[in-house]
């Protein structure tokens, strides 16, 4: 696995990783990831049957690059510390597959021409043509990429000459990513749209985000943690504290509520975080997975009011799963997690009235709740790990068989 950030560090993409890693070992396969570590992580460590290489390149190190602290990004062109680092896990791990998740799987590429490994891709955000990967434009869905919009989009995101260079570089390696990947996995339909593989020859199967199979951790694990949630029931959003995610639109909608239910945000800070809260709302940060699904279950329900082309919503099919309605946006792939009017409610992005009325109408009524809080779980089990990984193994296999096979074809016409 190639993943550029691995728990520790937290986020949908994180957890999908690491989800996906202990659910291949413990059926019994040989799992490694190789990450970019935070400084006081072990460069090597086995979690839960998984063998973590966290590894650092020269980029990493430049500290004035990186406008957060904890996250220190793959570059969207090889580092060569970076690609000699995974030379080096390759050769000590021999694995069978690359199983890229971001740009980390850009540092592999040399080594995939030189005869590496197969390389399969899953897609979580649009960042094969979109080097911000938010897909956003203008402060909205984004129509596709165009040279002057993502020039302007890039500098304004990343300053004008890291954004230039970051467009120039994704654009080109993200045409070399599709050249050597053998199989692209977008994690939905909307991922598979919006990094235009649909339409093209290019290989893909959408295989989405999951759920584990058992019921997580016990409340008690996690005390010092659930004791700052309210004690009375609450609203609850997870998330980057970001506007895309929908904060704005949020507080808006909350500031309309009437005897309104507290509202609590659990996240982490990202650039555009605001500075402060009102002093109705609970702002939590950097809560460990297992605790969040904690807070799942204490809610009321879950609120997903994204503004951008969410490639799937996972944080939606973790309210589920704990029985929870859901609120969200009618945008990306949230509209094939979510769906409306049985597992919850989808409203316009951006619509603080819409989102107000769907809060109202389930505060209203415990019976609209309980139901669409039972259709919600029912919907969840679709999503579990031993529904869907058996479809990465088969992922796995073909890509493998197809190797082989252009092994022996090659092998054939030089012996001819």
């Amino acid at each position: 696995m190639l993943s550029q950030f691995y728990p520790p560090i937290q986020g949908g993409e994180e957890q999908s990783v690491s989800n996906l890693s202990r659910e291949l070992a413990a059926r019994g396969h040989h799992v490694a990831v190789a990450t970019i570590g935070p400084p006081e992580s072990p460069p090597f460590e086995e979690i839960d049957g998984v063998r973590v290489h966290r590894i650092e390149g020269t980029i990493q190190r430049m500290q004035w690059l990186f406008a957060e602290t904890a996250r220190h990004h793959a570059p969207p062109i090889p580092d060569p510390e970076l690609t000699f680092a995974l030379a080096r896990i390759l050769r000590s791990e021999a694995p069978d597959i690359v199983h890229a998740h971001n740009w980390l799987g850009y540092q592999y590429l040399p080594l995939k021409a030189l005869g590496g490994p197969p390389l399969v891709v899953t897609t979580h955000d649009m960042s094969i043509v979109c080097a911000t990967k938010a897909f956003m434009y203008d402060g909205a869905p984004c129509s596709g990429p165009g040279l002057g919009k993502c020039l302007e989009c890039t500098a304004a995101h990343y300053g004008r000459i890291k954004g230039t260079i970051t467009a120039a570089a994704n654009s080109i390696m993200g045409s070399i990513h599709k050249r050597q990947a053998d199989m692209f996995l977008p994690v939905s339909w909307s991922a598979a749209a919006g990094n235009r593989l649909v339409g093209s020859d290019l290989p893909f199967q959408v295989i989405p985000n999951f759920l584990s199979d058992d019921g997580g951790p016990a409340e008690t694990s996690y005390d010092s943690y659930l004791q700052q949630l309210p004690d009375s029931p609450f609203l609850l959003f997870v998330g980057g504290l970001r506007r895309i995610k929908g904060i704005e639109i949020l507080l808006r909608a909350y500031e309309g509520l009437r005897d309104a239910p507290p509202l609590v945000l659990i996240g982490y800070d990202c650039l555009d975080t605001p500075n402060s809260w009102p002093e109705s709302v609970v702002v939590l940060k950097n809560w460990p997975h297992a605790a969040v699904m904690q807070a799942w279950r204490r809610c009321l329900v879950g609120l997903v009011p994204s503004i951008c082309q969410e490639t799937f919503g996972l944080v939606a099919l973790e309210a589920m799963a704990c029985g929870k309605p859901v609120i969200a946006s009618r945008i990306g792939g949230l509209q094939e997690v979510v769906v409306d009017g049985e597992t919850g409610f989808l409203v316009e992005p951006g619509d603080s009235t819409a989102l107000l009325a769907s809060i109202e109408r389930v505060l209203s009524s415990a019976d609209l709740r309980e139901r669409l809080g039972a259709a919600a779980r029912a919907r969840a089990d679709q999503f579990r790990a031993s529904v869907v990984v058996p479809q990465f193994e088969r992922a796995y296999r073909d890509v493998i068989a197809r190797r082989q096979l252009q092994t022996q074809k090659a092998a054939s016409a030089r012996s001819a």
